[in-house]
């Protein structure tokens, strides 16, 4: 692997401006898996003030003092040993002069590059005894099966394993891969060790590992493997956390005073295309008994038919959604018993996109309302969020 370190910070380019900064920066191909024999082309492009000013001096061995191996703003190099090698850009505009050092790993002629490779898996079942097929991908489910009504907030997690056990060092008689060798990049965005690659940071290392604390979401990450010889190789891998929270056996209130009694519940919704987070959908159920226990029907009034529905609000408080449409005796979606009303809300993902005609993501609100006088039963309120 390239360790590669930085002499600065790097990377705004205010070539535009007459006090530009001056700044070596430079780039070399192939950034990886150099062998001995390799020519490698350097490029100090990014340095500023990219105007003509600057002067280019390059050293590809720096030991002490800089030695001038080569000028101009490109240029190429053959190492013909195996080690790590300081190579140095200096660039200089006559007044003001700067420098940039990275190290430049070269490995045997005869090195392997290994194969790195991360076991794919899924959970036998979705959190309704489905059974799931996959083949590509981690997917994985959070079955909240009995949350309190004390508890409406969608807050749980899940650890993923991640195994790269199956990785090859690229030469099994001669190189190996260390334990150290497996690095984990949770969060591909973002270039946490400043060398350029936002996909090869070690938020975790080691064969396998445990990722903790992973939330519902659409993850991409990536397994950077280094062997004994320093070759290197990279995989990614889409990781699906899907949600289903239950709320079982509760009470609503009745109407008062002409307002409808209401109980909300807090779902985090992720709809970030750029990084790759998506929600597919999510989908909201409702059973409750068709005629309450215990109740008194008003004669003509019929006051004791249950009529509950269910509303969804983004974070903005808007509206996106709601199940009062859906005539009282039409209420029977899924596998819903004789006696009891069975209402579902689908939300498809594009109405969480952030586009004028749609809702955006965030902290949503999905609400149940009684408008009708008497307290009801709930035998079941659940929400799905399928990242897959």
């Amino acid at each position: 692997m390239l360790c590669m370190s930085l002499s600065g910070c790097i990377f705004e380019n205010d070539s535009g401006s007459e006090d530009a900064e001056v700044l070596a920066v430079f780039s070399f191909a192939p950034s990886k898996n150099i062998k001995v024999g390799t020519t490698v082309s350097f490029d100090a492009a990014s340095s500023t003030p990219n105007d003509g000013s600057l002067t280019y001096r390059w050293n590809f061995d720096t030991e002490g003092t800089i030695d001038i191996d080569a000028t101009g703003l490109t240029a190429t190099w053959t190492f013909d040993e195996a080690k790590t090698y300081k190579v140095t850009l200096e660039v200089s505009d006559g007044s003001s002069t700067s420098e940039q050092t990275r190290d430049l790993t070269v490995a045997p002629e005869s090195a392997e590059a290994p194969t790195a490779e991360i076991t794919q898996y899924a959970d036998d079942e979705d959190c309704e005894d489905e059974s799931i097929t996959e083949s590509r991908h981690i997917l994985v489910w959070i079955c909240a099966r009995d949350k309190s009504m004390t508890d409406r907030s969608i807050t749980e997690t899940i650890t993923i394993q991640l195994d790269a056990s199956n990785s090859d060092s690229g030469d099994s008689v001669s190189q190996y891969i260390p334990e150290d060798g497996y690095a984990w990049d949770l969060d591909l965005m973002e270039d946490k060790d400043n060398d350029g690659d936002p996909e090869n940071d070690d938020d975790l290392v080691g064969e396998t590992v445990d990722w903790s604390n992973v939330a519902p979401g659409e993850y991409e990450i990536s397994l950077t493997v280094t062997n004994s010889v320093e070759m290197t190789d990279s995989a990614t891998i889409k990781v699906y956390v899907s949600y289903a929270g239950y709320w079982n056996d509760f009470e609503i209130g009745g109407n008062t005073s002409g307002n409808a009694a209401e109980l909300d519940f807090d779902a985090p919704i992720h709809y970030n295309k750029e990084s790759g987070n998506t929600i597919v959908k999510a989908q909201m159920e409702l059973e409750y008994p068709k005629e309450d226990d215990g109740c008194t029907n008003i004669p003509g009034a019929n006051n004791c038919r249950a009529e509950l529905n269910i509303f969804a609000y983004n974070e903005e408080d808007d509206e996106a959604g709601n199940t009062t449409s859906t005539d009282v005796e039409s209420r029977d979606d899924g596998e819903c018993d004789d006696d009891l009303d069975c209402i579902h809300l689908r939300l498809s993902g594009y109405m969480f996109s952030d586009t004028e005609s749609t809702y955006g993501d965030g902290d949503w609100t999905m609400t149940i309302q009684n408008d009708r006088i008497n307290d009801f039963r709930v035998d079941r309120f659940v929400i799905r969020l399928y990242y897959k």
